[in-house]
């Protein structure tokens, strides 16, 4: 085992809202927790992946992140009331090895892991073809690799500095979204620029309604919907480094249902008033599109660059988030000691290392990834997403459980339904994981999830023949502490 302990009371719990001394630099200030949250709702899904999505759903697509928005919300509340409960930075996998047993703390944290191993590679990639187009004359290859080395460096030298940077990125893509909400209002208020003449609220109706290709065409859209949505769960993983975490947690969970309904909902309305759900097609940005309609000059090259900056974005988020989760495993004997060691500027310097180095095969494959490759890493990164949610709404089922039993000390933060919302949302992404068998070109990401689920048996057994498996932290066998919670 490493160094890395969690304060427990004596009464088998820990005090609620009490943040455990992990090692870390309490470096992220609130203002920094709430753009890492801002940003982890707007990425690449949403400035990319919406033209295909629109153009299999039409108009609807609005109602499905709407939906999936709540869905999202509930798992983040759900979320909150274990942060504040016990806020540590292994989060996810920390409550599925206490409410569930070390097997699922052991896979969940190797599974989120993987996610955003797997989704840096991606971005590298990515971001490198966003720098293509103002130069293509520099390999892309080598843009990857400057993009790696910087990266890595930043989230070496401190934790401040990754807020700092995360801070800018979401600064970007915010203001973006804001601008073309703006814009694209004033053009269907006053018919100004080169869409003014068919611009209008009725385009969300007027083109074979709400549904044009049908109901179930729409819900297939959703496991995309969702991918959009991966990383809200990263402010989790910030709860043993923030400041604050009793007050800057809620606060940034609470403010969740107005950037859903302003950056998703709010955003695809108003360019679906701008530009017809008919003219969008799969692989062109639809914020390129209304740009383009509306005559702003330089549209595509705007785009590339807020593009440009949530890839960017996503690659250091994952940076930070695998090497958190690598110390986490370490500190429970389920990864290699050495993981667990934290540098002289207090950030986990060999797990980000490791992940680092395995992004970087990205750099490797860049001449030779196809394009389709992309779409097996996005579908690959939302099943992983959505174990990680699921893990996340039945660690909470489990603990309110406890709390209602006197087992455990009640969080400061209630998820407001109690479990009822988690079991809805554990209906929903069962649901989404059914949509993804259903479809072929998704299907990948159900083999590589029996591949990797075989890849982490064998771990556990070899780990438990070592004898190294952390013990079982069952909540039913922890001591009662007071009387039933709510």
């Amino acid at each position: 085992m490493t160094s890395v302990q969690v304060d427990r009371h004596s009464d088998g719990g820990t005090a609620a809202g009490t943040a455990p001394e992990e090692g870390y630099e309490r470096g992220l200030n609130s203002r920094q927790v709430q753009m890492i949250a801002i940003g982890g709702a707007i990425g690449v899904g949403l400035f990319l992946g919406a033209g295909a999505n629109i153009a299999k759903a039409g108009p609807s697509l609005i109602l499905m992140y709407a939906v999936a928005g709540v869905i999202v919300f509930f798992i983040m509340r759900a979320l909150g009331e274990l942060l504040l409960y016990r806020p540590v930075s292994g989060s996810f996998a920390e409550y599925s090895r206490e409410f569930l047993g070390p097997f699922f703390g052991f896979v969940t944290g190797w599974t989120y892991w993987l996610m955003w191993v797997v989704t840096g590679m991606a971005e590298l990639t990515a971001a490198a073809i966003y720098v293509n187009y103002w130069f293509p004359q520099v390999p892309q290859w080598v843009t990857a690799l400057v993009f790696l080395v910087v990266l890595y460096v930043a989230n070496l030298i401190s934790v401040k500095l990754f807020g700092e940077i995360e801070f800018w990125f979401s600064m970007v893509k915010v203001t973006a979204l804001v601008g073309m909400i703006v814009i694209g209002l004033g053009v269907v208020t006053f018919g100004f620029s080169q869409a003014g003449d068919t611009a209008a609220a009725s385009n969300l109706w007027a083109y074979d309604g709400i549904f044009p290709k049908g109901v179930g065409s729409s819900l297939m859209t959703l496991q995309g919907v969702m991918f959009a949505y991966l990383a809200v769960e990263l402010i989790g993983v910030t709860a043993g480094e923030s400041e604050n975490p009793e007050k800057t947690l809620p606060k940034a969970i609470n403010a969740l249902p107005w950037r859903i309904i302003v950056f998703y909902v709010g955003a695809l309305s108003v360019i679906l008033m701008v530009v017809r759900w008919t003219e969008f097609q799969a692989g062109v940005s639809p914020f390129v599109a209304a740009f383009s309609k509306i005559g702003i000059p330089f549209a595509a090259a705007i785009v590339n660059f807020v593009v440009l900056t949530a890839a960017l974005s996503s690659c250091n988020s994952g940076m930070y988030s695998t090497g958190r989760m690598l110390r986490d495993l370490a500190a429970n004997s389920e990864a290699p000691r050495a993981l667990g060691r934290l540098s002289s500027s207090k950030t986990p310097a060999v797990g980000i290392t490791l992940s680092a180095v395995l992004m970087g095969v990205g750099v490797l494959l860049n001449y030779v990834v196809p394009e389709k490759a992309f779409g097996y890493v996005t579908s690959v990164a939302t099943a992983a997403g959505i174990w990680t949610w699921l893990m996340i709404l039945v660690s909470h089922i489990r603990y309110r459980r406890a709390v209602v039993a006197g087992r455990l000390p009640a969080s400061s933060f209630p998820a407001p339904g109690g479990t009822v919302c988690s079991w809805i949302a554990v209906a929903f992404l069962l649901m989404v994981t059914v949509f993804i068998a259903i479809d072929p070109d998704s299907r990948v990401s159900l083999y590589v999830g029996a591949g990797w689920a075989v890849c982490l048996a064998i771990g556990w057994a070899l780990l438990k023949r070592r004898g190294d498996a952390a013990p079982a932290v069952a909540a039913e066998q922890l001591e009662p502490v007071g009387g039933p919670g709510h």
